[in-house]
This record gives structure tokens, sequence and C-alpha cells, in this order.
């Protein structure tokens, strides 16, 4: 005979199950990814839930000129908003929130978040990534004004002809400089010891005539910029710093669901974004490929109409 206490228990698991609130998908993180998910299944008719935390990488975009469809250019969080209201129309449940856990139940998964409980039966997480920076004094308003710029791919067009310094890890840093160096001649590596860059990355970096400052010790706002001071006291003045540094990849959900990731952290997908735990999809910076808004909204469609084929559909 089962005890008071077990009886309780399970009455407890019941009637959290009954007051869950029930998605055919749970989409966490709400990015360009998330966002553009949410938009395309909502299209396809699925009840679908986007718990969002508020730290997309995408809110720190002052203004993106290589966004298809906007020739003007448009802020990072205007497009948010822009996404969050299209997705929104379909059907689309947004929760600012965080979700603390995610677990296999019956049909699906359970997740927790501290506004409830959310079943689904297919997760999406978006839950990207988190540049790393050296420390320069007031970096939100240097990313806003476009005196620290976090990725080349996104915005070296906006450089051209400008003074500009990569600070970074030895291979990562020569590889940002060589990319920029196709939009200005003016590209400097900054160093705080001599052995930070080897004799071959030197040769390299001479070569296409980057140059590179040995004795970096710190930044100091300026008007037009940033002061490079160096520990001899000269001063070297730079219109934009490129922090090359990596990032950290916000796997913790995936890693504590015993979801594959490579070494670096990202989550390893097929070509259609699934995982390897059956019905869990990963889009946008949380996978290994070009951190861009365009590459998101892709895996985006792609990773929403194969879960659209097996939820309706019954097939891959």
């Amino acid at each position: 005979m089962r005890s008071a206490r077990m009886d309780q228990s399970v009455r407890k698991r019941r009637h959290s199950a009954s007051s869950a609130t029930e998605a055919d998908v749970l989409i966490v993180g709400g990015g360009p990814a998330g966002l553009a998910a949410a938009i395309y299944l909502g299209r396809f008719r699925h009840r679908v839930v986007v718990v969002d935390a508020g730290e997309s990488r995408a809110m720190l975009i002052p203004q993106s000129r290589n966004c298809p469809g906007f020739p003007e250019g448009i802020s990072g969080p205007d497009l948010l908003q822009r996404l969050r209201a299209q997705a929104a129309e379909y059907g689309a449940t947004l929760v600012q929130d965080q979700a603390s856990s995610i677990e296999p139940t019956l049909g699906g998964f359970g997740a927790e978040t501290n506004a409830g409980r959310i079943v689904a039966r297919k997760i999406f997480l978006a839950t990207g990534i988190v540049d790393v920076v050296p420390a320069i004094p007031r970096l939100g308003e240097a990313i806003a004004r476009g005196s620290v710029r976090l990725c080349p791919v996104c915005d070296g067009y906006e450089v051209i002809d400008r003074r500009v310094a990569v600070i970074g890890h030895e291979a990562k840093a020569l590889r940002e400089a060589l990319f920029l160096k196709q939009y200005t001649q003016h590209v400097t590596l900054l160093a705080r010891y001599l052995p930070d860059f080897s004799a071959s990355t030197r040769r390299v970096a001479m070569e296409e005539n980057i140059a590179i400052c040995d004795t970096f010790k710190k930044f100091v706002p300026s008007e037009n910029g940033y002061e490079a001071i160096l520990k001899d006291g000269e001063v070297r003045h730079f219109d934009v710093i490129y922090p090359a540094m990596g990032c950290r990849v916000r796997s913790e959900l995936a890693l504590a669901m015993g979801i594959e990731c490579c070494d670096e952290g990202y989550v390893v997908v097929d070509k259609h974004q699934r995982t390897s735990v059956d019905g869990v999809y990963a889009i946008g910076d949380l996978v290994k490929a070009l951190n861009q808004i365009a590459v998101a909204f892709g895996q985006a469609a792609i990773a929403a109409t194969d879960a659209h084929n097996d939820l309706t559909l019954g097939y891959e």
C-alpha cells in the first residue's frame, strides 16, 4: 500500500501537469533565430511559446546595414521588436523569463521557468553566445556609437579608411586583422607583451603591412574613438576597436539535457538542425556557423519546417 506521502507527491505532480502551459513547440531564446522560428511555426498553425531572458546578442547592434531588406539599416532592438510583433500576430506566446531546466516527459518535454511549467512536444534551443571583450571603459556607449565593434563581417564596410585596432588572442586577432585590411590600410594589432605574438604571426603581419604594438597598457575614451596608452607612455589614437577574444556559448541547457556539443561548446546538429536528442532542435549562434542574422533566419526556417512535417504530417 502506498504511503500518504507518496499519494500527496502524485497529486502534486498531477496538479502541476494540469496547470502547466501546453505548446506544440517551446522555443528557448528570443533572438532573430528563435523569433523567426516562432513566425514560421505560427504560420504552420502550431501552438508556440517563446521564453526569452532578454539577453539577445542582437540587442547590442546600434545599426545593421547588411540585414537583407533594410537598405537604410535597422537597429537590433528595432529588428527584435518587429520580429516579436510578427510572431505574436501569428499566435506565438512570448514570455519574458528564463528556462532553468528541461526534461523529457511522456510525449515531449517539460520546462521549468520562474513563471511556471511549460510542456511541449518539441524544443527549439536558440540561446546564442556572449562575446568576450577586454576591459574597455564605457563599453556600452562605445558599442552604441560604433567605436567598439564586435563583428567585422557585419560592419567592416563601415570602417573604410578608418584607424582600427584589433585586440585578442593571436590566431583570432590576426585573422580579424587580415579580414579588415580589405576595408582599411590602417590596422594595428595590440599586444601587452612581446611573446603574445609568434614569429610567424609577426612575419604575416609585416607582409600585410599590419602594425603591431607590443606594449599596450589600457584604453582611454576620446571624443572620436579611443586612445591606446602604451607602457612607455606613448599614445596611439584609434577610431574603432575590434575585440577578437572569442565567445562563450550558452549551451548549459543543452549539456544538461545530454545533447552532443563540440569541444568549443556549440551544439552539434544535422542538416535539419536536429540535435542528438530526438525532438530537440538548435538554431542561431548556438550552432557553429557564420554568426549572421540571415543565417539564423535560414536555420529557423529549416528547423521549423522539419518540426512541422514531423508534428503534423508524420514524416521527416
